[in-house]
């Protein structure tokens, strides 16, 4: 049976107008009254947040994974969150590993 991901895991430098819902996982390096912008390492975007209430819960350099739905803008896209999770305690060293070997293996 074939797993179905509603939101298929990105890069964000892998990002491209064709991709609909996707996740992404970053650092906050910074926000306003509408929007977080993220850096995964390869790239920043701008997430788009419904309330200012759920913008205020997350804090600068904070480690999210973010649900959404691509928007394309001109020659740029962003993010339209649908769920943000906070990922403070996760393990980042041993997510990089588990997808180099996932894309090793084929996965």
């Amino acid at each position: 049976m074939a797993f179905n991901n509603s939101y298929p895991e990105k890069k964000i430098n892998e990002i491209t107008s064709n991709d609909t819902k996707l996740r992404v996982l970053g650092f906050i390096v910074d926000k306003n009254d509408d929007a977080l912008i993220i850096d995964d390492g390869t790239g920043k975007m701008r997430i788009f947040v419904e309330s200012k209430e759920l913008i205020d819960n997350f804090d600068i350099n904070q480690l999210v994974r973010v649900f959404g739905n691509l928007i394309a803008i001109d020659q740029d896209v962003e993010l339209r969150s649908d769920i943000i999770q906070d990922m403070s305690n996760f393990d980042l060293e041993l997510h990089k590993k588990t997808i180099e070997l996932y894309d090793k293996l084929g996965v």
